[in-house]
């Protein structure tokens, strides 16, 4: 097995763009300088997601979830590291170039990477089989061909055909090299009582299951037999990469039309999307034959709030439409309903008519849930009075899980209106039911979040009104982290904490302030130091607190910042110099290019002398104040770019999780002051955290005396012996402390 080398890697990184990354899954749409949209991690209809094109990374300030490119496609697809490379690689168009893995490597690649492996061939040998084998011609490709489907669709959704054969798939893979294991796991084989191995998929044609991103994590395969006792469909079973209920055929290639006609088409099989696109209309996914499931409403979410569901005309159809419309409300999302003329359905009515007039029909015929659900349910219903109370009532509750409150007033009024009850009345019983489904949903959110919780991620528990606590921040504002971060899970047991435990989990939030500008600032220049020769050099942030935390000889408690650390020292050390040499380069070029331009339109524009040198040297100023801020930029983007990608999961975690920034500062408030940003007041942030860091461990070192105090207490020999020693001390400790108390301008110290 082999592994992308450190140089491929590099080029990967360099041209990622995490904003044109993100919108393949999520649709966005620009706040300032960054992007924001609704979360793909977890349910949200208000955005939370912001995307950082400047940092390169993105980050959910709901649930937490993000990170680089990198992390959000392992955290989303489920990727590994070197799953995310290549993917990254393909989009951009950026040659591979591979080494071979030593045995650590091979035994950390996972097992799902194995599977999709396993899976990718098991494609390609399916549609082998469909144009280069006989009975795949005559059988597959004939039914296909029969169906009206192009070759050009058969390639796009990589259509194949199972032989006979009951070990084919089995031979094929065994020759090539892949693993037993791996075809059970995924299904594409099976083993019988008595251990005979075979394949799942005999005598049908095939219809690969691709992910968003492109990955193939199972399969359907359709029999063309007329036999009763044969299953019509068989698909591959749940696995590590396969859930059902997280998947929708054909979004990985409607992803992009659905965005730009801002609407998706829901419709049911495997041929009612291939043929919809083959007409022309590609924003159309389908269910597979499955029951709409949230997490597939979820996904069609990421891309747009406007759905058409188009169900067969026969029964079963309209009870499934009926069934999804409420999940659809319940996620947020904007209905609208099509029934086909009678006998048709997406895949034949697809198939006799063009592109044009299939959207028109879509145009024309679509109509809101209410006059859906009123047309098919009072047709029904007759003059029954019971029912249509029934009926009415089951429209006015799907009418209260909209929570825009404008559509759900237009709801309720054509409601009204297609019933012929009073307005006021569908209101009372709207809000009534609405009322009581957010009960519902407050009491799931209790039992569901009723264990305690410790202090979020570098954070102290601030006390509420109620006595509960709630995480905070480094700069006191409440977070939305729903658990204790895995740097307190490092430190803190279930019950009572060690001494050195009880000093780790009191320094943890003073230790994050200090690496969150290691991570943050790290290679910025923010102070000057002089050398024993009086020559002056540029300090950065991390060789400052660095110097710092070593002549005290202070080490971080928290394992996961003490690597943090070394990380950035191993960078300092490494790349930041050539890199920094090679970018000034750049910007040096670039200003020769904005010098000669600037001077061109100087020299055409000024009428005499004086007005040229004046120019000229505002000119030259504007030039000197762009690089400072190109080369300021930089270096604030330097290490998080770096250790956002880097195949340290924690590491990556921990760096996305510090630099983002929640909020940034409307154009309002810029446009006629200068207001000072955190990067404006480095000399006063960076040396207040690490005093604040000394601090706390000068007050980590009084609590350790007085509890070596109290033991001594216990026997007059050993308080005669230790008290008078330790009570000098305690005095050298509150002195220091007084110090920095001073420093610090207050009189207790607190973390920020």
């Amino acid at each position: 097995m082999r592994k992308i080398n450190r140089e491929t890697v590099q080029r990967i990184l360099d041209a990622v763009d995490i904003v044109d990354v993100v919108s393949d899954f999520v649709t966005l749409r620009r706040r300032g300088a960054n992007y924001i949209g609704l979360c793909p991690f977890h349910n949200e209809r208000t955005p939370s997601f912001s995307v950082s094109k400047a940092k390169g990374i993105c980050k959910c300030f709901s649930c937490g979830k993000g990170g680089s490119a990198i992390n959000f496609l392992m955290e989303l697809e489920s990727m590994s590291y070197q799953e995310a490379l290549r993917y990254l690689a393909k989009k951009y168009n950026i040659e591979v170039e591979e080494h071979e893995m030593t045995d650590a490597e091979r035994i950390a690649e996972t097992e799902r990477e194995s599977m999709l492996a396993v899976n990718k061939m098991a494609m390609d040998h399916f549609a082998y089989n469909l144009v280069d084998t006989q009975d795949g011609r005559n059988i597959g490709l004939a039914y296909f061909r029969e169906r009206g489907i192009s070759d050009e669709m058969i390639k796009r959704f990589h259509l194949g055909y199972a032989l006979e054969d009951s070990t084919d798939l089995y031979n094929a893979a065994t020759r090539k090299g892949y693993s037993l294991d791996y075809l059970l796991k995924t299904g594409l084989c099976s083993r019988s009582d008595s251990g005979r191995v075979y394949d799942r998929f005999r005598g049908r044609v095939i219809y690969p299951v691709l992910s968003v991103s492109g990955k193939v994590v199972a399969f359907g395969g359709r029999t063309l037999r007329k036999d009763k006792s044969m299953a019509k469909y068989v698909n591959s079973p749940e696995s590590l990469i396969y859930s059902k209920r997280r998947e929708l055929y054909g979004l990985y290639h409607s992803r992009q039309a659905i965005v730009k006609a801002d609407k998706c088409i829901l419709v049911e099989g495997y041929m009612d999307v291939i043929s919809m696109h083959q007409a022309g209309v590609e924003n159309v996914v389908a269910s597979s034959g499955t029951s709409l499931t949230a997490e597939q409403v979820r996904l069609i979410h990421r891309f747009t709030n406007n759905i058409t569901v188009i169900y067969d005309a026969d029964a079963a159809g309209v009870k499934a439409s009926l069934r999804s419309i409420d999940m659809l409300l319940l996620e947020g999302m904007n209905i609208k309903v099509l029934s086909l003329p009678p006998g048709e359905d997406p895949d034949s009515f697809a198939q006799t008519h063009s592109s044009s007039e299939v959207e028109e029909y879509i145009k024309q015929n679509e109509i809101d849930f209410i006059r859906f659900k009123v047309n098919t349910l009072l047709r029904d219903a007759g003059n029954d009075p019971l029912r249509r109370a029934q009926v009415i009532n089951d429209i006015v509750k799907s009418i209260s899980l909209v929570a825009d409150p404008v559509a759900r007033n237009v709801y309720i009024t054509t409601c009204s209106h297609l019933l012929g009850v009073d307005d006021k009345v569908v209101s009372l019983q709207v809000n009534k039911l609405g009322q009581e489904h957010a009960m519902k949903l407050r009491r799931e959110e209790q039992i569901s979040g009723g264990m305690e919780q410790l202090p979020a991620e570098g954070g102290t528990a601030s006390q509420q009104t109620d006595g509960s606590t709630q995480p905070v921040d480094g700069t006191g504002q409440a977070t939305a982290d729903a658990g204790p971060s895995q740097e307190i899970q490092q430190i803190a047991g279930t019950h009572a904490l060690s001494a050195e435990g009880r000093k780790a989990r009191f320094l943890l939030p003073f230790e994050k302030e200090v690496i969150r500008l290691v991570l943050k600032y790290g290679m910025v220049a923010f102070a000057q130091w002089v050398d024993e020769n009086e020559n002056v050099w540029p300090l950065t942030v991390y060789e400052y607190i660095n110097g710092e935390m070593s002549n005290d000889g202070i080490k971080f408690e928290t394992v996961l910042y003490a690597r943090a650390l070394a990380e950035v020292s191993n960078i300092f050390n490494t790349t930041w110099q050539p890199d920094l040499t090679r970018y000034r380069e750049q910007i040096a070029a670039e200003r020769e290019e904005g010098r000669r331009q600037g001077i061109e339109q100087i020299r055409t524009g000024a009428t005499n002398m004086a007005m040229i040198e004046s120019l000229e040297r505002e000119l030259e100023e504007r030039l000197d104040r762009e690089d400072a801020e190109k080369e300021t930029e930089f270096a604030v983007n330097y290490v998080e770019r770096i250790l956002a990608s880097s195949p340290d999961d924690d590491m990556r975690r921990l760096t996305a999780d510090l630099v983002s920034d929640r909020y940034v500062l409307s154009k309002v408030h810029t446009k006629y002051s200068k207001v000072l940003t955190e990067l404006d007041r480095l000399t006063e942030v960076v040396p207040r955290a690490i005093h604040e860091l000394k601090a706390a461990i000068i007050d980590c070192e009084i609590n350790l005396v007085k509890e070596q105090m109290k033991e001594a207490c216990k026997t007059p020999e050993t308080m005669r012996a230790q008290i008078p020693a330790l009570m000098t001390r305690i005095s050298e400790l509150n002195a220091i402390k007084q110090q920095f108390a001073h420093i610090l301008g207050e009189r207790i110290i607190i973390p920020r």
